[in-house]
């Protein structure tokens, strides 16, 4: 889903009619900034300058100094960039960290997760989109994309807590018509919500658990409504084996057959993706974007992992992402971007491929454009939205620097994040979260695991077979 690019412009001048205060600015950072051709470069001993939540200026420490601001950080030692996109996870899912672990793929889901989804109510919903917010908070995300139950309370918890997201009702066709109904009904509710930080998907599970029918018709209703579309595809090599066996095509044919690579669409994993899967994303080039969470895929060792190289080399942007808590453990995209790197080198036998530059491009530029916003964030640009993190390398696990790149990728770590600000408004300060209660959050959650644990009533939301 490439975003047409903001056209850049320099900093606006003070004129009469103008008050030339800012809401924020940055001073004495290095920050991560992006050249024409997207080539990460350090801007040092630098300042940002933030207007009406959006960036107005990158300029030097010792320009912003006369600079009047509502607020102002001293951010020496520090590098501003920008914030991380999540770009595929199931944020709720934190209620069931650590509860289905060491199982392969099947009973994963038929033994553990789905039976317990079939409890989940509203305020599981909302507590646990609480408890991830915060998570994601602290690690440096600002925007994440949301493929779940009960969306309508993680709206709300967005809209509280400050942060951005890209939001998608998720429904099988063992719902019926009313499963993508409700679907559609959620995107045009929410979109635009939350002061224009909630963008909307339509949300299908995936083509092995929503048929044929059901996924021309959801491509129908996003071209007819003007939305995009998020869902797991191709997770693993073993339903690209199974749809070929049983049908005589990949689930990203699939895909095309029924005209849901004719829409803005981020397919979730993408590991099964096969050569002969690629001349059909390359014709959906520009609409099509895959959402990558490695540290899963070991988990449930999978033989292969995204193919990051190839879906680059035909113009697929590929964003980081956690899937959810209950599969990866955390909703950490840090760690994410890490093993994204060390995993591509293992992988294609090659140290050059993916460099720590490269890694940072897939955690800001094409992380931004697989969730369909290229043209607001991504980058710390005059123009774009003021989502931007602050990150301390001054610990004795990041020193010394030798390469800024490779420190930000290999040695820091998502605890180093010390600042979060979504849209200019801080949502962190020196580590303290200022939008969210972890402890109630923590509190009422635990009341209620009991209950939402409880398998012994012998019901699954779903049924995993390839």
């Amino acid at each position: 889903m490439t975003s047409p690019p903001t056209p850049s412009r320099t900093s606006p001048r003070s004129s009469p009619e103008r008050d030339d205060s800012a809401d924020l600015v940055i001073t004495h950072c290095t920050v991560l900034v992006h050249d024409d051709r997207e080539r990460i470069a350090f801007r040092e001993d630098a300042a940002v300058v933030v207007r009406d939540g959006v960036v107005d200026a990158v300029t030097t420490a010792a320009d912003a100094a006369g600079t009047a601001a509502a607020e102002r950080i001293d951010a020496r030692g520090q590098v501003a960039m920008p914030g991380l996109v999540n770009c595929h996870t199931h944020a709720s899912m934190v209620a069931l960290r650590g509860l289905a672990e060491d199982l392969p793929t099947e009973e994963w889901f038929n033994d553990v997760v789905w039976p317990v989804e079939s409890n989940l109510t509203e305020r599981d919903v909302e507590l646990g989109a609480r408890l991830a917010c915060a998570e994601m908070i602290r690690g440096g995300v600002t925007c994440f994309a949301d493929h779940y139950f009960h969306m309508d309370t993680v709206a709300a918890v967005v809209e509280e807590c400050g942060m951005r997201a890209h939001l998608g009702q998720a429904y099988f066709s063992s719902q019926g018509a009313p499963g993508r109904e409700a679907s559609l009904e959620f995107a045009l509710r929410h979109r635009g919500g939350a002061d224009g930080r909630i963008t909307t998907a339509l949300a299908p599970h995936a083509p092995y658990t929503v048929t044929d029918a059901d996924l021309a018709a959801t491509a129908e209703l996003a071209r007819d409504h003007g939305l995009a579309v998020h869902l797991h595809a191709s997770e693993n090599r073993a339903q690209a084996d199974a749809g070929l066996a049983r049908h005589g095509v990949t689930p990203i044919e699939v895909l095309e057959r029924t005209g849901v690579l004719d829409t803005d669409v981020l397919l979730a994993h993408g590991t099964g993706i096969l050569e002969r899967d690629l001349p059909v994303l390359a014709r959906a080039r520009g609409r099509t974007a895959v959402a990558s969470a490695p540290r899963g895929y070991l988990k449930f060792a999978w033989p292969t992992t995204t193919p990051i190289r190839a879906l680059r080399e035909i113009g697929v942007p590929v964003g980081l992402a956690t899937d959810g808590a209950a599969s990866n453990n955390s909703l950490d995209v840090w760690e994410s971007m890490a093993l994204t790197a060390l995993i591509q080198k293992s992988t294609e036998g090659d140290p050059r491929w993916l460099t720590s530059r490269q890694a940072l491009h897939h955690a800001s530029v094409q992380s931004a454009r697989a969730v369909g916003l290229g043209d607001r964030i991504g980058r710390i640009a005059p123009g774009r939205r003021a989502d931007i993190v602050l990150v301390d390398l001054t610990g004795p696990h990041t020193q010394p620097v030798h390469d800024l790149a490779a420190t930000l990728v290999h040695s820091a770590r998502s605890s180093d994040v010390r600042t979060t600000i979504v849209d200019g408004r801080i949502l962190m300060r020196d580590r303290e979260l200022l939008t969210l209660d972890v402890p109630a959050i923590v509190e009422e959650l635990a009341e209620r695991l009991p209950a939402l644990v409880d398998r012994g009533h012998g019901r699954r939301i779903q049924k995993y077979d390839t």
